[in-house]
């Protein structure tokens, strides 16, 4: 089976659950991973951006690394997220950190540095000819202050271990060029829950969520609706959460989800700076949400 098959539907990127100690929160993350497989995700993303991985250190990566493996325990996939701006340092990491039981590897387009198209390239052509597993591009030029082109993708997606791409950049002319154009096993998922719906209908593979960590069932209801064709019933479910989404990332992911989950009684509410938590007016607001 192909991985575009493999990573159809919903993958949850995971938050990173702190103790009051900003220590990391085994025993509440492995409580998220439970619901979020009970709630119908496809799979599972540790270490990305939505698990605070600036704030992480080596060890602490590869001991969650570890963690969801054990936890998951062969139900769902798990993907493994390294990405940065340095490119030598991550083919350092995709050589030491525990990759074997990974389904892939997503690895964020370079940040900060803003290199060229021409640097994005042979920044993911070397990953991609060391990494023991497959490499899904990300593009979130929102966060990376750098947009890879369609063009750029889609010279990519013909190198061998290039396995697909989370698109993020929310250029629906980009997202389409993408589509139309991509190798036939090549994956193209969203990176934007709020923009799922049409981009599945535009022909992406599914969705690499923020929200499935919190309105897990609803969201891998209306992706699966969505996959089947079936778009009056996703929108009636997706209407429901736009609210959701808009409280989500008010100020910052993953703060906006993390009070979901906090009122959810699946983990407390503590981020690592620089990163806050939900301020006191968007929480009541939150809550008010959830008892609706």
């Amino acid at each position: 089976m192909s991985l575009r098959q493999t990573l159809k539907g919903t993958g949850v990127a995971l938050v990173t659950p702190f103790t009051a100690k900003f220590e990391i929160d085994f025993e509440s993350l492995g409580r998220v991973i439970d619901a979020v497989i009970k709630g119908g995700v496809e799979y599972v993303v540790t270490l990305g951006t939505t698990g605070e991985t600036p704030t992480l250190s080596k060890d602490e990566k590869i001991a969650l690394i570890s963690f969801t493996y054990d936890k998951v325990a062969g139900r769902v996939p798990v993907v493994v997220g390294i990405g940065g701006n340095d490119t030598y340092s991550l083919i350092e990491d995709l050589k030491t950190f525990p990759l074997e039981k990974a389904a892939a590897v997503l690895s964020a387009s370079p940040y900060y540095n803003k290199p060229s198209q021409e640097g994005i390239y042979q920044h993911y052509k070397l990953l991609a000819e060391v990494s023991p597993k497959p490499i899904l591009l990300y593009n979130v030029p929102g966060r990376t202050g750098r947009n890879m082109t369609a063009a750029t993708t889609l010279r990519l997606a013909e190198l061998p271990n290039i396995a697909g791409i989370k698109e993020a950049s929310g250029d629906m002319g980009q997202c389409m060029q993408i589509l139309r154009d991509r190798p036939e096993n090549f994956l193209v998922v969203s990176g934007d829950d709020a923009l799922t719906l049409p981009q599945i209908a535009c022909g992406m593979d599914g969705v690499i969520s923020v929200a499935a960590n919190s309105v897990t069932k609803p969201f891998t209801d209306m992706v699966r609706h969505c996959l089947a064709g079936n778009f009056a019933a996703a929108k009636a479910l997706n209407d429901g959460l736009i609210e959701a989404y808009d409280l989500m990332f008010a100020e910052n992911n993953p703060a906006g989800v993390k009070a979901f989950m906090a009122e959810q009684q699946l983990l407390s509410n503590y981020l690592r700076l620089p990163m806050l938590a939900l301020s006191e007016g968007l929480h009541q607001q939150v809550k008010a949400y959830l008892k609706k």
